[in-house]
């Protein structure tokens, strides 16, 4: 670490000089302005952004030598994710169905990118969506929504008998999926650039926690889709009514314990998480006894109540989590 010396101009002007080699890489000129930003530690950010204006990444893909679309389909997620502004892919030669294909579908599920140029032996793709289009909040609130109506559908499929409710849960995953992405791009992008997460009113440690509940909220949607996956295994099976019963009453529970984890999220309520987050524990039990619970069909219609049970636990333990996140992010605001 470099150190300058404080100097004083005028009596009353107190003034370092910065290196020249940032000046230079930074092409900044006589009488520019510098952003000047105090940090939460008692330290100075210096910065050439003074507007929190979108910083443009490019990464470039040659995909000669990629067969699989499924392994160029996460390339395309990862440079989205890691906040890449432009993705190019190339090719020697002319890119084949394949490679066409993968960007065509990476570009309808991922929020903002689109193609911008295409011919022969390349394509372009650019994001135009702006980090201060989509707040974290509103895509938080969005997310639990999607996965609270994936949850209920999924136990009115199985309570309904109806295969066709509980394939619906199914597709609806990768809408939960996109705004998962979005979370992490977006809080990826506010980590390097520290003036736009000014700009915006997120500060890296926060952009954090909102990945971090994105990512449970992304788990409980999986776990919503593992019940629907199980549900026609069962179908006109005639599970028994309190069977049924403590299906229902788990599921609620579970649900229950979600949905108050993001209100603690939203409300900034500590006693609110903590509270919540005993609730586990009786969920805990009443999982294990829908396990225990005799049916007269055996096979895999225990297996697939099992797999059930054990879902809706994870969907409590999933938001107990984000509970927890809410207190570790408020811990600092208790004193």
């Amino acid at each position: 670490m470099e150190t300058r010396k404080v100097q004083v101009t005028g009596g009353s002007s107190y003034v370092i000089t910065l290196p020249k080699e940032w000046i230079r890489s930074a092409n900044i000129k006589k009488n520019d302005s510098l952003g000047v930003m105090v940090q939460a530690d008692g330290t100075l950010l210096i910065t050439a952004s003074t507007e929190g204006e979108k910083i443009t990444l490019t990464k470039n893909f040659n995909v000669d030598d990629i067969k699989d679309p499924t392994y160029l389909f996460r390339l395309l997620i990862g440079a989205y994710i890691m906040g890449y502004t432009n993705i190019i892919i190339s090719s020697k030669g002319s890119i084949d169905a394949m490679v066409r294909d993968t960007v065509t579908e990476f570009t309808q599920i991922a929020v903002g990118p689109e193609i911008i140029e295409e011919d022969d032996h390349s394509i372009t793709i650019t994001d135009f969506l702006s980090p201060t289009e989509m707040p974290f909040d509103k895509t938080i609130r969005r997310m639990h929504l999607l996965v609270r109506a994936m949850h209920e559908d999924a136990l009115k499929a199985l309570l309904e008998n109806d295969p066709v409710k509980a394939e619906n849960v199914i597709k609806r995953d990768r809408d939960v999926d996109r705004l998962e992405w979005l979370v992490a791009r977006q809080s990826n992008i506010v980590l390097r650039n520290i003036s736009l997460a000014k700009k915006i009113g997120v500060m890296p440690e926060e952009a954090s926690n909102y990945y971090l509940i994105s990512r449970a909220i992304e788990r409980i949607g999986d776990h919503a889709v593992k019940i629907a996956e199980h549900t026609p295994q069962l179908i006109e099976k005639k599970l028994d009514a309190k069977l049924i019963k403590k299906i229902t009453k788990a599921s609620e529970l579970a649900l229950d314990i979600f949905n108050k984890s993001i209100e603690a999220w939203i409300k900034r309520d500590i006693e609110l998480a903590n509270k919540n987050i005993d609730n586990k524990k009786e969920l805990v039990e009443m999982c294990e006894d829908i396990t225990d619970h005799p049916i007269k069909s055996k096979g895999r219609s225990t297996i697939a109540i099992s797999y059930i049970a054990e879902s809706i636990r994870r969907t409590g333990e999933y938001s107990g989590g984000i509970s927890e996140i809410v207190i570790n992010n408020l811990i600092k605001d208790s004193d």
